[in-house]
């Protein structure tokens, strides 16, 4: 039997399902990670069991490092079961489809993204609706939500406008976000500099500082 499209697991991220490249660094968290491996019985009854309790004591916490734990495990169900309805029946208790669909989708964010959610820089609700979006889009709402403190209410409201056909950019703008826009502090000398190369070369600053970057980058 052929699976609806909406029950296909998650394939953005390259790392190995449920392995805690984030969460097992020492500087992230401060104990063991758990590792989910979908291909292990007991470690796939291990994520079940992980999820069925995520699913019941989610509201209010503020230890990402659990989340995204409680992420992983629904993304390493997801892989082992095959869809988000199996999972949620193999889970039980108050795993639904839905929740188990954007915590495994969190769990398949960039990990660049994912790192400033372990490190409470973007809260993991935010980060549901950040995941809702694709591609490019993602890096950019996830760093308009760091450089500008989006609410959660905001961040969902702009994810919910480029699925409904906006660009990134007319998202942002009409919740009053430049994007692109950033303020950097910068050691003496090289302000310096800067300002002197700026002058010299008859443009802006930012100017300076993209050439400079476009060359790094």
């Amino acid at each position: 039997m052929s699976r609806e499209p909406d029950d296909e697991p998650p394939a953005d991220r390259e790392s190995p399902v449920g392995q805690p490249v984030i969460r097992g660094d020492p500087r992230v968290a401060g104990e063991s990670a758990v590792e989910f491996d979908p291909d292990d019985p007991d470690s796939l009854a291990e994520a079940a069991d992980t999820v069925r309790r995520f699913a019941s004591n989610t509201v209010g916490s503020e230890d990402n490092v659990y989340m995204l734990r409680g992420a992983a495990a629904c993304a390493a169900l997801v892989r082992g079961t095959g869809s988000y309805k199996a999972a949620a029946e193999r889970a039980g208790g108050e795993a639904t489809v839905s929740f188990i669909r954007k915590w495994a989708r969190v769990h398949d964010l960039p990990r660049s993204i994912r790192r400033h959610v372990a490190l409470g820089e973007i809260a993991p609700t935010a980060a549901k609706h950040v995941a809702r979006v694709s591609g490019e889009s993602r890096f950019l709402l996830a760093w308009a939500a760091l450089d500008h403190d989006l609410t959660v209410r905001e961040v969902r409201s702009i994810a919910s406008s480029v699925n409904e056909g906006m660009t990134v950019d007319e998202a942002l703008a009409a919740e009053g976000v430049d994007l692109g826009s950033l303020s950097l502090s910068l050691p003496p000398d090289i302000y310096r500099e800067l300002r002197r190369r700026a002058a010299l070369d008859d443009v802006d600053p930012e100017a300076v500082v993209t050439e400079a970057l476009e060359e790094y980058l």
